[in-house]
């Protein structure tokens, strides 16, 4: 998949906004998803952040039950597709469709000749029977840190191994670097980039020629609220990204 359609698929000329909802219970997670569909973004990721993936599979049933139109991804947290995969394909056949699956490492190496962990994981993924997208974690926070230096060739090695190579700052709510973000776009061409960190209605204007897809939790909730979204913030990102973008995209 290209850029130009990523964003045909998602009808967005600017980055496609996918607000992240760190999920507490299934009520919780329907109230936001509900200020996500009313402002017309044009999908979701849920989250596990505060119990086990386990406890996580019943309330995506139920969530899925409940908005069997709304696109809508997963992070397992802090597990790779070799984890994941499996588990969607299991959800999959249960009739519990997840369009996307964000890994915040997808287990690259930009020091090897050959990526081997990566490899091994499309295997697990194509053996899985699971059809959705693949966002996958590079040079990515809380992970390995990776040589500035390598960020184009990281991005490059990346791209045949899932469908969104996906980036962020060095931590939770912190901006990526910008000169980062041109050498991820340098280094993918015209293959889709998201970033997962630090975005912001103030400062998205900076990164929409070059990003494709926002992940964001912290730009767009409520302030010192870790799980709640403010619809104001959302509107305000939503309305900038359906004004900018790169001319590729449109």
């Amino acid at each position: 998949m290209d850029r130009s359609a990523f964003h045909r698929l998602f009808k967005s000329p600017g980055p496609v906004v996918t607000p992240v909802i760190h999920v507490l219970d299934q009520k919780q997670a329907l109230a936001n998803i509900n200020h996500v569909v009313r402002l017309g973004a044009p999908g979701v990721f849920l989250i596990n952040h505060d119990f086990p993936v386990t406890d996580f599979l019943p309330v995506l049933h139920a969530i899925r039950a409940e908005c069997p139109d709304v696109w809508m991804g997963v992070n397992f947290l802090a597990q790779p597709g070799r984890v994941a995969f499996p588990i969607l394909g299991r959800l999959a056949a249960e009739g519990c469709m997840v369009d996307a699956y964000w890994a915040d490492d997808a287990c690259m190496d930009e020091r090897q000749p050959s990526q081997t962990e990566a490899e091994a994981i499309a295997a697990i993924r194509a053996a899985s029977g699971w059809q959705g997208m693949y966002f996958g974690g590079v040079c990515f926070k809380k992970q390995r840190p990776v040589d500035p230096a390598l960020n184009a060739h990281s991005a490059r090695i990346a791209r045949p191994f899932m469908d969104v190579v996906t980036t962020s700052g060095v931590a939770t709510g912190e901006a990526a670097d910008t000169t980062k973000i041109a050498d991820f776009r340098r280094g993918l061409g015209q293959a889709p980039l998201a970033i997962a960190s630090g975005i912001t209605p103030d400062n998205a204007a900076q990164y929409a020629a070059d990003v494709d897809c926002f992940l964001v939790a912290t730009g767009i909730n409520r302030p010192g609220d870790f799980y709640n979204i403010d619809p104001a913030r959302l509107a305000a990102l939503l309305d900038l990204t359906r004004t900018y973008g790169a001319p590729a995209n449109v």
